[in-house]
């Protein structure tokens, strides 16, 4: 997934019921786990693929909701949904990278990088194979309805 990360968190905060604070947990919860690429262009000189950084290991995500959530449970209830929306749209994330970017869903048993579709090197960049690539249009279909809604709910 290239570009619709942040589109995909906006549906999601879109299509649950509203309270307080979904808005913005749907949409970090959304682009966190590529906020490595920050590490991955400016520190490590792209020499290991980002989504075999901790950000993009569910496994790394599961204990955390497995921490927190019963935490927030327990000595703050009202941030439950809040967070629950957060780590939903975290795995969404890597569900969508699951498509044709591979993730780590067996790690640390196994690090294969698990991917539905894999993209050919058909062009000279690998930005323009993944564009030009029948998956992409998965992408496009989820800023269409980021735009649909966003355009239905502006409509008085």
């Amino acid at each position: 997934m290239l570009t619709a990360h942040l589109p995909s968190g906006y549906v999601l905060a879109r299509l649950i019921p509203r309270a307080p604070g979904f808005f913005s947990a749907a949409l970090i919860g959304a682009v966190l786990p590529d906020l490595d690429m920050f590490w991955f262009h400016f520190v490590d000189n792209a020499s290991i693929h980002h989504h075999r950084y901790w950000v993009h290991i569910p496994l790394f995500w599961a204990v955390i909701a497995a921490l927190v959530l019963p935490f927030l449970a327990l000595f703050y209830r009202h941030l439950l949904p809040i967070g629950g929306v957060f780590f939903l749209a975290l795995f969404m994330h890597m569900v969508l990278d699951s498509v044709s970017g591979g993730i780590l869903w067996g790690m640390p048993f196994d690090n294969h990088l698990y991917a539905l579709v894999e993209v050919p090197a058909t062009q000279s960049h690998w930005v323009l194979s993944f564009m030009l690539h029948w998956t992409f249009l998965f992408e496009l279909a989820i800023w269409a309805m980021a735009l649909l809604l966003w355009r239905l709910e502006k409509r008085p």
